[in-house]
């Protein structure tokens, strides 16, 4: 068998710093064979089970003191359905990689969130987005899915093949069984022209409802401390291909979104009181500018200081008013906030728990610089979020549990009686589903 456990794998941590966990062993299988062959075996020794991804969760979804399965030799494209348009890719395929292959065989997702470290199951399985009118997240872009569940049995699903599975495992939080792969919808790749522009808070609040009618894929940046945003609109284009310059893309993107971001954030972590000020600077610092490219070039960008976040989808309509209340929030309270709010759109769709499940919704992100402390900010914060029947992103923090959910997703039910059909035992169980799903 071409798969290693190590006996003891020592401590797991996430990629925010703020989760460890230490499992009883670790297992990389090779295959679905091996796969739900150590499934089966933690199921012999009494063993809890979780897959991990890259660990961009913030949250300890994927934490556990039993089996850790890593996928990372569960990678690459299965196979290309020209003739349906769908791609499948195998569960431990980083979203980076994924994108690359699509795009050599001149094909791509629809939409995408602004990272792409993470791998796809990782992704789907916490309700991963982007920012779409028409486009919805990741997961919405299923076509089918393969996974081990419990008793090691190999399940695929789809509308058409256990479609009440289908539903739900898109979003599944790992609680339904170990994803192996991932069938996607796919289309010719096509270019993306993104307008980034900065403009006053109360001027995007107040024409938020064009904007997004307007644009295919509309987000903006607000900046604590200031009543300026940086606003990014990305539509489809004719073209001709205009990419970022080398030099531009390197000083907008890795000097002052990466490299000073992170020297501004050491002063104000240092000095809390500066931090208004750099707030000032940075909202300023990002020009506007226009560029043409394929999508995952323009969808998504590095992000290598490292933060923890809160993300919480409202009612779309809710939205302004949101962020007014956001904003009074912090200029009351007295706390310093040196991460820009992103603020991203997504149409209803018709996954169980997906936080756009059955509303139009719009997501509003909060963040902190790794090791300041968060809670004051993040509490605030959702209070205002839980006021608006928000609901959390799945593998960001939060505080809510089953019945906090059970009220803002009207088929939390059907997500937790599929769970129960799945998962008697509660093999996949961690603390974290304990709280989110009751036990």
């Amino acid at each position: 068998m071409g798969s290693t456990a190590s006996g003891n794998s020592g401590t797991w941590r996430n990629w925010g710093g703020n989760v460890t966990a230490r499992p009883a062993r670790e297992v990389t299988p090779a295959s679905v064979e091996e796969l739900a062959a150590a499934v089966r075996r933690a199921a012999e020794d009494g063993l809890r089970v979780k897959a991990v991804g890259t660990g961009h969760s913030f949250t300890s979804i994927a934490a556990t003191d039993g089996v850790l399965i890593r996928p990372h030799l569960l990678t690459g494209i299965r196979g290309i359905d020209r003739a349906n348009m769908t791609v499948t890719a195998q569960a431990g395929t980083p979203l980076k990689r994924l994108n690359m292959a699509l795009a050599r065989e001149g094909l791509s997702l629809t939409n995408m969130g602004d990272i792409m470290e993470q791998t796809v199951s990782g992704a789907i399985s916490t309700g991963t987005h982007g920012t779409g009118r028409d486009s919805a997240s990741i997961a919405a872009q299923i076509k089918g899915l393969e996974l081990v569940t419990a008793d090691g049995s190999v399940l695929t699903c789809s509308e058409k093949e256990n479609p009440d599975v289908f539903a739900a495992a898109r979003i599944g939080l790992g609680a339904l069984g170990v994803v192996t792969a991932v069938t996607f919808a796919v289309e010719p790749v096509f270019l993306l022209t993104a307008r980034e522009e900065p403009m006053p808070l109360e001027k995007v609040l107040a024409e938020f409802d064009e904007l997004w009618a307007e644009n295919e894929h509309f987000e903006f940046y607000w900046f604590p401390h200031t009543g300026s945003t940086n606003t990014k609109r990305n539509n489809r284009s004719a073209g001709p291909e205009n990419p970022v310059g080398r030099w531009a893309g390197w000083f907008e993107d890795e000097f002052l979104s990466n490299g000073v971001f992170q020297v501004a954030n050491w002063v104000g972590r240092a000095v809390p009181a500066t931090v208004p000020a750099i707030a000032r600077i940075s909202s300023r610092a990002l020009s506007a500018r226009t560029y043409t490219d394929i999508p995952y070039k323009v969808f998504t960008s590095p992000r290598r200081v490292r933060f923890v976040e809160m993300e919480y989808a409202v009612p779309r309509a809710a939205l302004p008013e949101t962020l007014r209340e956001l904003k009074a929030m912090v200029d009351r309270s007295g706390v310093r906030v040196s991460f820009p709010v992103e603020v991203r759109t997504a149409p209803a769709d018709d996954i169980t728990l997906s936080t756009a499940s059955g509303r139009d919704s719009a997501y509003v992100a909060v963040h902190m610089f790794r090791g300041t402390p968060y809670q004051r900010y993040f509490t605030a914060a959702e209070r205002i979020f839980t006021a608006h029947e928000g609901r959390p992103h799945w593998g960001k923090i939060h505080t809510r549990d089953a019945a906090y959910f059970s009220g803002v997703y009207p088929r939390f039910g059907e997500f937790t009686a599929l769970r129960d059909r799945l998962d008697p035992e509660r093999r996949f169980q961690n603390d974290y589903l304990r709280r989110v799903l009751g036990s």
